[in-house]
Order: C-alpha cells, then sequence, then structure tokens
C-alpha cells in the first residue's frame, strides 16, 4: 500500500466524520439549520429529510474509502469502488462551486472544505491507478 494513498484515506476519513458530526448537530439543533442547504429549507422536517440523506451518503463514502484502503474486507471490485469514487469526486467539486456562489458566508466558507475533499478524492483515485500499474 502506497504510504501517501493511505494518508490521504486517512485524511479525507477525518473530514468526512467531521461533516457527519456536525449534520449530527443540526439533527439534534445544536447547530440551526437555516445556516445550511443554501437557507432553501422551508422547516423541520425537511431539514430532517436533507440531513438524514446527507449523513448516510457520508456514511457510504466512509464504507467506499474503508473498502478501497483494504481496512475493511469487500467484495466490490477496485474498478466500481474508483466509479463510486468519481461520483463522489463530482458531486463534491459541484458542491464547492455551489458552495463559492451561496448565499450565506458560512457556506461560502465550507467551499473549502468540500473543495479538500474533491482533491484528495482525486488523489486516491489517481494514486491507487499508480500503485495498481
Amino acid at each position: 500500500m502506497n504510504h501517501k494513498f493511505n494518508q490521504s484515506i486517512k485524511k479525507l476519513l477525518v473530514l468526512i466524520i467531521a461533516v457527519i458530526l456536525f449534520h449530527i448537530c443540526i439533527i439534534v439543533k445544536i447547530i440551526p439549520y437555516d445556516i445550511t442547504w443554501g437557507g432553501r429549507l422551508q422547516n423541520e422536517n425537511e431539514m430532517y429529510v436533507f440531513e438524514s440523506v446527507s449523513i448516510l451518503l457520508n456514511l457510504l463514502l466512509v464504507a467506499i474509502l474503508l473498502m478501497k484502503g483494504d481496512l475493511i474486507k469487500y467484495k466490490f471490485s477496485s474498478r466500481i469502488l474508483n466509479a463510486i469514487l468519481w461520483v463522489f469526486f463530482a458531486i463534491f467539486l459541484l458542491n464547492t462551486f455551489g458552495n463559492l456562489f451561496s448565499k450565506t458566508y458560512f457556506e461560502k466558507s465550507c467551499s473549502i472544505l468540500t473543495g479538500i475533499s474533491a482533491f484528495l478524492l482525486w488523489k486516491i483515485v489517481n494514486q491507487q491507478n499508480v500503485t495498481n500499474n
């Protein structure tokens, strides 16, 4: 296992766990939901749906990263894992640009985290490709 590859996975896992904790703080109302999702959420029910979906997608990404880093046994091929990671890369990249043009300064500042996440995903997929050749 390439050391830099493994470090990229660990860094991204830390970021994702922090994001999951952030979303949990929104659900338990430690953080107000009106500063997230572009200020578009109309009520608590919408917040619960959006936050739950976000947590589930982030947990899926955690599982995929653990599989990719050979930290858990898996049944998906490397090609499938890479395809899923490319989808997440695209989502994070689009989210970065969306956050840059957001209405709130909080979400604008989140573009840094989503940009870093996109960069780490790109490194993970490309470094693994280099180590497989």
